[in-house]
């Protein structure tokens, strides 16, 4: 059994402003791909959709001219580092495992490399995971941050991902 499910993070208030912020349909839709990801990879299928969720809670809106800046974005942001330590707190205080509460953490630290000043980190499987989970939802010019979905059916594919991860979970050869 998990300590925290996906619907516990979702309807927190701090994910709820956050994520929020850069879209929920995309971390959801990060969230699956993850999930997949790690399930192909014989990963932790419960950290890879955690991280896939949350690995955009640290965005801060590069605005100009009223315009969302996706240049100045790319040579300012530093929305990992602050969505790791945002992550970590709230995963921590839902009732995480410390250690697992970390290892998503760093997953979300590493899941871009806008902020790196180069690009020759190694990364853990499960970092290569939530990385290339959040390239195959990319748009062109930050588009997939906004893209919609409503509270109910965001609260739905919540349900439905959860549900997946305890099915996978419960297989004797799963990842843990």
């Amino acid at each position: 059994m998990r300590d925290v499910t996906l619907l516990d993070i979702f309807e927190h208030p701090i994910t709820q402003k956050y994520v929020k912020r850069s879209g929920f349909a995309h971390a959801i839709a990060v969230a699956y791909h993850a999930f997949n990801l790690a399930k192909d990879g014989n990963e932790d299928v419960d950290s890879a959709a955690k991280a896939g969720f949350l690995h955009d809670i640290g965005h801060f809106t590069w605005y100009r001219n009223g315009k969302w800046d996706y240049e100045l974005y790319r040579k300012n942001d530093i929305h990992p580092i602050k969505g790791a330590e945002r992550a970590h707190k709230l995963l921590i205080r839902l009732g995480e495992n410390p250690v697992k509460a970390k290892t998503i953490s760093l997953a979300i630290l590493f899941h871009t490399d806008s902020f790196l000043p180069t690009n020759d980190i190694e990364r853990t499987k499960l970092q290569k995971v939530v990385k290339l989970a959040d390239e195959k939802d990319e748009e062109q010019g930050g588009l997939h941050h906004y893209r919609k979905i409503d509270r109910e059916r965001a609260r739905e594919s919540l349900i439905r991902l959860d549900a997946l991860i305890d099915k996978e979970l419960s297989q004797p050869d799963s990842a843990v």
